[in-house]
């Protein structure tokens, strides 16, 4: 079957996103076609933000990760105070970056960047929430939860979304995040962590 026509508006135009909820609830964008990209599906989308609507008010947020920004746009609309989004590709960028001036949004930022490069090397401020939805077999999750963890990235009791194809028990995700949520969507796996700070050392006799 032939594929439909690309219309002009799309930005290189393979796919289209819809935003759910919040300030911007049905608008529609389009996003660049990049290889690894899988937009969070929209009741993936729905559960994860029902499981965070308590959090989100005024939440400093980290996309590093964002391809086609469904998740970073989601928690702008819902009421995030600044998000902040990562990509590598130029293009996925330049597209949200249309997004954010269309929407006349002025608390997002977005850079394009190498993520793991980015944590490891940037003075870090710590967010509240975290999506982490690296392309797969890349082996991408675990050194961004360690570069999250290790350098100051996280907020004392910040949430951390990751979505793997790995169960989520099976990531060896830093032992101080507890399992808060999870679920399977396909050959997805898809879940929500509690930062807990770790423990002050008990002072000596």
């Amino acid at each position: 079957m032939a594929n439909p026509p690309i219309r002009p508006s799309a930005h290189g135009g393979q796919g289209q996103l819809r935003i759910i909820g919040g300030e911007w609830r049905s608008r529609r964008f389009s996003f660049p076609d990049a290889e690894g990209l899988r937009p969070t599906p929209d009741r993936v989308r729905e559960t994860l933000f029902n499981w965070l609507a308590p959090y989100l008010s005024g939440a400093r947020v980290l996309d590093p990760f964002t391809g086609s920004g469904a998740l970073y746009l989601e928690a702008l609309s819902r009421g995030a105070s600044m998000a902040l989004a990562l990509d590598v590709n130029a293009n996925a960028i330049a597209s949200l970056r249309k997004h954010l001036d269309t929407l006349n949004c002025g608390h997002g930022q977005l850079l394009q960047s190498d993520t793991l490069r980015y944590l490891d090397s940037q003075t870090p401020a710590p967010f509240d929430l975290v999506f982490l939805d690296p392309p797969f077999n890349r082996n991408l999750l675990q050194p961004a939860c360690e570069l999250l963890e290790g350098k100051g990235w996280l907020a004392a009791h910040a949430w951390v979304y990751t979505e793997s194809e790995a169960p989520p028990s099976s990531l060896g995700l830093p032992g101080n995040w507890r399992l808060h949520r999870e679920k399977q969507a396909g050959k997805v796996f898809y879940a929500l962590w509690e930062r807990q700070a770790p423990s002050e050392p008990t002072a000596t006799q």
